[in-house]
């Protein structure tokens, strides 16, 4: 089995030692995102609502410039600062997962790097 780690020309660049995405075979594993803006580097801290939405739209990316997509999702971990907002994490979510849902774990975690509110990861299968 090959091992490839990707980096995003369109996504959040890491603000630590690993790859925005790893493909092991047909699995591409996609680090967690939170709410970085790919242009500056920097956290953008806001509303949740707002959060959320540049969290899912930094997923997006890094896996569309992985030849992926998110449609090819088959799994994806949320991580919740506080869990009361997971009603609205799931309106943003099913914005971006509307079909082909894939299983998801969500957790309540006492704090995210840089104050993050959320963070996700996925797993995709890529049979290309």
């Amino acid at each position: 089995m090959s091992k490839k780690c990707i980096s995003s020309a369109h996504g959040p660049k890491p603000l630590g030692p690993y790859s925005p995405a790893v493909q092991a075979g047909p699995f591409l594993y996609v680090s967690g995102q939170g709410s970085i803006d790919p242009k500056t580097g920097k956290i953008s801290s806001g509303d949740f609502e707002s959060e959320t939405e540049r969290t899912l739209q930094n997923l997006k990316l890094i896996l569309e410039d992985s030849g992926s997509s998110l449609d090819d999702v088959v799994s994806v971990t949320v991580f919740l600062r506080d869990v009361s907002n997971f009603s609205t994490m799931n309106e943003i979510y099913r914005r971006y997962f509307a079909e082909k849902q894939p299983s998801r774990t969500c957790v309540g975690v006492s704090d995210l790097p840089g104050g993050l509110q959320i963070e996700i990861n996925a797993i995709a299968y890529v049979s290309k």
